[in-house]
């Protein structure tokens, strides 16, 4: 990780580039999964990632060969988030509304917080309870029975499928909350990249077939290196320098703006309605997340995943 602090006002203006990098990324990865299938459309991101990482560290001297203890958060973060995560979303993202599906990926921290309790004994405050329940209802108030059509297969396999991505990037939050590093974070992003390219090349080869009948544009190229360098490997890169610049708040709480970015990114640039019944959920969501993620006026220092390798 790199020993350079930013000035507060060099931080916050990065800052402002990863939530605009992150919140349009939902919108590009729509885009894509309408052209390539989700499996080769994640994998190629992910191998765009990874090659750019890969100069990254290489030029800043932090290229490693990872140490035996830096192997399971590897793989963990590689199966989980940037493997599973990213699929599901994908899969996910074919049947939904941009704007539902990033309000329901940032869901996270709402699994994370009980799963910290259980599996690794993390005190809960009635302030965290009081933010899950708040947020539960925002989930409850989503899949209202009177306004969701039940009888849209595809919509609730896919409504599914994001929640099963959010909860396999909670299971990863809490792994690496347990994981005691021998390496930082930064150092091992491009094996993890690596592995995850690895993977979901393998899976997509075995699934789809060679991704010979993409129909190669401008368009679709220029969709792909923004995922890839933009909203994945340099938006990672800016989270690391912005975490050792600003405190935990002003990070956590700053980055529940990027579904808010997403959303106005999907009504912008998809035309996507967003309904009142959508604002009010994800205001009960956001602030739900908000509130459990804060104790005793301080954010945690785990930043409940909010924080931890947010991208998709």
């Amino acid at each position: 990780m790199t020993s350079h602090f930013l000035s507060r006002r060099a931080a916050l203006l990065l800052f402002a580039f990863v939530v605009v990098a992150w919140g349009l990324n939902w919108v590009v990865t729509k885009a894509l999964v309408q052209s390539v299938s989700p499996l080769w459309s994640v994998a190629i991101r992910s191998g765009i990632a990874t090659v750019t990482l890969f100069v990254v560290l290489l030029l800043r001297g932090q290229l490693i060969v990872p140490r035996r203890g830096g192997v399971p958060v590897i793989v963990a973060v590689a199966v989980l988030h940037m493997g599973a995560f990213s699929v599901l979303v994908g899969f996910g993202l074919q049947s939904v509304a941009v704007g539902r599906s990033i309000v329901l990926g940032y869901t996270t921290p709402l699994w994370v917080a009980p799963a910290a309790w259980l599996l690794l004994r993390e005190p809960t405050t009635p302030q965290r309870l009081v933010g899950i329940a708040l947020g539960m209802a925002g989930i409850a108030w989503m899949f209202n029975p009177l306004a969701f059509d039940w009888h849209d297969r595809r919509a609730l396999l896919g409504n599914g499928l994001l929640l099963l991505a959010a909860l396999c990037w909670a299971a990863n939050i809490v792994y690496v909350r347990s994981h005691r590093w021998v390496s930082t974070p930064f150092q091992l992003v491009f094996w993890q990249a690596l592995l995850a390219t690895l993977l979901l090349g393998a899976i997509a080869w075995l699934q789809d077939g060679p991704p010979s009948g993409i129909v190669w544009t401008r368009e679709l190229a220029g969709l792909f290196l923004f995922a890839g360098i933009v909203g994945t490997a340099l938006a990672h890169w800016a989270m690391v320098l912005i975490n050792r610049s600003l405190p935990a708040t002003v990070t956590s709480l700053g980055l529940l703006a990027t579904p808010v970015m997403g959303v106005a990114a999907s009504a912008l640039l998809l035309g996507e309605s967003v309904s009142l019944s959508l604002l009010l959920a994800m205001a009960m969501i956001l602030c739900g997340i908000a509130l459990g993620t804060m104790s005793s006026g301080r954010m945690t220092e785990a930043r409940t995943g909010v924080a931890d390798v947010v991208r998709t």
